[in-house]
């Protein structure tokens, strides 16, 4: 696509901190981190969201983000890592990978109901709710 940032970025039309490239996929750190080292990693091939992904390249991009996150590890000393699909800025598949210096580094607002440094369990749904949300997942498979 002409117009997506990414595909700007893996075509070299635009520039990147580039950790990793193949024929396939491109891990650069993003411009705007929420920690020191995070990094995305992106199928050179357009695809809007990430269940569109073929799974080879979908494996690919995974086995890439372990990578670096066992360098994100030895680098920072860091007990884990996070990576998450997010999808939300820039309309191409692209995992965040990202090295968790706090609990709270990659969260959500369900978790903060005791403020941001502790971790709140959200509460559980009833049995029945569990088992009527499980069995429509497995439905739709």
């Amino acid at each position: 696509m002409t117009d997506c940032l990414f595909c700007k970025i893996a075509a070299g039309d635009l520039p990147a901190y580039k950790l990793y490239e193949d024929a396939h996929i491109l891990a650069f750190l993003d411009l705007h981190p929420i920690r020191k080292g995070h990094a995305l990693v992106i199928p050179k091939t357009h695809h809007v969201w990430f269940e569109d992904l073929p799974e080879d390249l979908a494996m690919r991009i995974t086995s890439c983000a372990q990578r670096i996150a066992r360098a994100m590890k030895r680098l920072y000393g860091v007990e884990r890592v996070s990576m998450f699909y997010t999808g939300i800025h820039v309309p191409h598949a692209h995992a965040h990978v990202v090295p968790m210096f706090h609990v709270h580094d990659v969260t959500s607002a369900a978790y903060l109901r005791d403020g941001k440094d502790q971790f709140s369990t959200p509460p559980k749904l009833p049995q029945s709710e569990m088992e009527h949300i499980a069995t429509d997942l497995r439905n739709n498979l």
